[in-house]
């Protein structure tokens, strides 16, 4: 044993650490399929020119950045998949520190696209898709926020990742 690991004190699962793992390993099945529907499917260069379109960009201009903008977005997407794929690690109901704060910087971020995510693409993907082209990055990212509270409510109240609670 490290000096470092003899000066934490030791924890063990409390009675949130199932219920939040579990929760948490669903959740991120959800926001891995809709993070991935909604960077590969919502959002492509018929929906993105029409978004910047409906935000004033001048259509040739739209066209000359759509295809830069596309390969960027989906960057990032795939970051977030793997990200929210992580989080479904969860479900081995094993707590990990690690684990607890990729999950939980991941699900606070995503939830900034509540509002980092332009009225002008919700607009463009209702146009396209209707209302299902809202709700893949509704439901990842407000539940992403969700999820964040949770977890920060509930180790703040325990003092432990995972609602895990001191011996």
């Amino acid at each position: 044993m490290t000096a470092l690991a003899a000066d934490r004190p030791a924890l063990r699962p409390g009675p949130w650490t199932a219920p939040l793992l579990v929760l948490t390993g669903l959740a991120s099945v959800i926001f891995t399929i809709g993070t991935a529907v909604h960077g590969f499917l919502v959002v492509n260069e018929q929906t993105l020119r029409q978004m910047m379109e409906l935000a004033g960009v001048a259509p040739e201009s739209a066209a000359e950045q759509v295809p830069g903008f596309l390969l960027g977005f989906r960057a990032v997407g795939c970051l977030y998949v793997i990200g929210n794929a992580l989080g479904v690690l969860a479900l081995r109901r094993r707590p990990s520190r690690w684990l607890f704060w990729v999950v939980l910087a991941v699900n606070a971020t995503q939830a900034a696209g509540v509002v980092m995510v332009p009225p002008a693409m919700f607009t463009a993907a209702r146009e396209t898709f209707g209302v299902v082209g809202v709700l893949p990055s509704l439901v990842t990212d407000a539940g992403a926020g969700v999820l964040a509270l949770v977890l920060i409510v509930v180790s703040i109240s325990t003092r432990g990742a995972w609602g895990q609670v001191r011996r």
